[in-house]
């Protein structure tokens, strides 16, 4: 029975990946050989840098929207809460359907992110102070004007980002564990669900900013805890309230979670810049953050998440001076 059900999740994850691949080409897992050297690690980093949106969240709003439109009829518009990436998965997703989109951002929200939003078709509407507060601003529009409200976190979208999962355990067998930032929770559930779909042991360790510890607090005490956010650097792990449905998928498929600081964050930036010359966000260098804090991963194969490579110019100019 057991074997049934991961065969059967597996072709959902692999008809979701044919979606993705349609329009998107698999992203590359390198083993970085000074990367390596100066962490001590036997390491691959998995590159969603390198979609055409700069992060993983792309993969997502394919399967969405495909999946949408053939429910049901047309909505007259979308919109959606974000920090940025997710945002500009469903701008490009929309765009693509031809629907109209609109974004809402937390005030004070990367102002490159915006602008690839704008550049995408969307329309952008700043409210609140964090993304809590843009989300429910979201859901107040999608009243208010008949509009599609899509989440932030949904089986459909941990589909759709499950395929880079798929090409990473595809590219490197064996893999010991592999470590993922955490935001609302898609890119963690993604990996966990194909994991369990391909029936290996593989270990998922999940990254957390200790600036925005709510996922790290309730999966300690099994229960939904918010906690406001004070991250200046890690905005796409920048969650004040957890995901119930999410919570409970990183509760059963997480080994551990490790929180790292803004200075960690902004070091492991640093050593993918020197390493590899790869830009990464504060959450795309999260998992390599922690990876270097975990000296049981010494000797064993690991892999890193690099889910984005979004970053303001300068902010990047200063993580790399304060180096």
């Amino acid at each position: 029975m057991a074997e049934a059900r991961a065969a059967a999740a597996l072709a959902d994850l692999r008809a979701a990946a044919a979606l993705v691949h349609a329009q998107v080409a698999p992203t590359p897992q390198h083993p970085w050989p000074l990367l390596r050297e100066r962490s001590g690690l036997q390491l691959w980093v998995k590159h969603e840098n390198h979609t055409p949106v700069g992060a993983f969240k792309l993969r997502g709003g394919i399967v969405y929207f495909d999946r949408l439109l053939a429910r049901g009829p047309r909505p007259s518009g979308v919109v959606a809460a974000t920090r940025g990436n997710h945002g500009q998965s469903i701008a490009l997703a929309a765009r693509t359907h031809g629907l109209r989109s609109t974004i809402v951002v937390p005030h004070g929200n990367s102002r490159e992110k915006n602008a690839a939003m704008r550049a995408l078709g969307a329309t952008l509407v700043e409210h609140g102070n964090d993304f809590q507060a843009a989300r429910e601003h979201a859901q107040a529009l999608a009243e208010r004007h008949g509009w599609h409200a899509v989440p932030s976190f949904h089986d459909d979208l941990v589909a759709g980002v499950a395929s880079y999962a798929l090409e990473l355990f595809d590219a490197v067998p064996r893999l010991d564990a592999v470590l993922v930032p955490i935001g609302l929770g898609s890119g963690a559930c993604g990996l966990i669900a194909a994991r369990d779909a391909l029936q290996l042991d593989t270990e998922i360790i999940g990254v957390v900013s200790d600036g925005a510890p709510a996922y790290a607090l309730s999966l300690a005490a099994g229960r939904a805890i918010a906690h406001e956010v004070t991250t200046q650097l890690a905005d796409g792990m920048a969650c004040r309230v957890p995901d119930e449905a999410a919570l409970q998928i990183l509760q059963r498929g997480l080994s551990q979670v490790v929180q790292v600081s803004d200075g960690e964050i902004a070091a492991a930036m640093r050593l993918l810049f020197e390493c590899t010359h790869q830009v990464a966000e504060g959450a795309g260098a999260a998992a390599l953050a922690a990876a270097t804090k975990l000296p049981r991963l010494r000797g064993r194969r690991v892999a890193v998440i690099l889910s984005g490579g979004n970053v303001d110019r300068e902010v990047f100019a200063r993580v790399l001076q304060e180096g």
